[in-house]
């Protein structure tokens, strides 16, 4: 056995144990970040009601700031812990689905041009959707395969698994 084939063989054993972990610590950080930021300000959902998706543009925006507040503190902390992690996931995704809608989607496009210069940061007129959609494409895999091994879902499966 070679050394290259002894250390991917290595880093094949870890990943299994760890890859998921963090892709987890850096969304949970990202999204209670959020979280915090609308547990300590003021609700400016009110101003871009109408711009929330079905059927979100139907609730108060109390209710819209709650829900999306609550979610984004919550639902990392499951992350975090790798507990109900296509749960939190799936969450999460629709979270980021509606700010999408709602403030980072560029509010007039005619062309794919004109879209593509919305996928920015920074907002130049154009909306900025990258790092959202940078956060879908990231829970994906949490939500198609889950937390990993080192994640309390693995353990709860695993004693379950073992009584059953």
């Amino acid at each position: 056995m070679t050394t290259l084939t002894r250390a991917l063989t290595l880093f094949d054993r870890f990943g299994t144990w760890s890859a998921d972990l963090p892709l987890r610590l850096f969304l949970a950080w990202e999204f209670f970040e959020s979280g915090l930021e609308k547990f300590n300000g003021s609700n400016w959902f009110g101003d871009l009601q109408a711009s929330f998706p079905f059927p979100f543009n139907h609730l108060p925006a109390q209710l819209n700031w709650q829900l999306s507040m609550w979610a984004e503190l919550i639902l990392p902390l499951l992350l975090l812990l790798g507990l109900g992690t296509r749960l939190a996931s799936a969450g999460l995704m629709v979270v980021t689905v509606v700010a999408i809608a709602a403030v980072h989607w560029p509010a007039h496009w005619s062309s794919l041009a004109e879209l593509a210069q919305g996928y920015a940061i920074t907002d130049q007129g154009f909306g900025n959707y990258k790092l959202p959609l940078i956060y879908l494409v990231a829970l994906l895999p949490l939500l198609l395969k889950g937390a990993g091994r080192l994640s309390l879902d693995q353990w709860l499966s695993q004693r379950f698994l073992r009584h059953a």
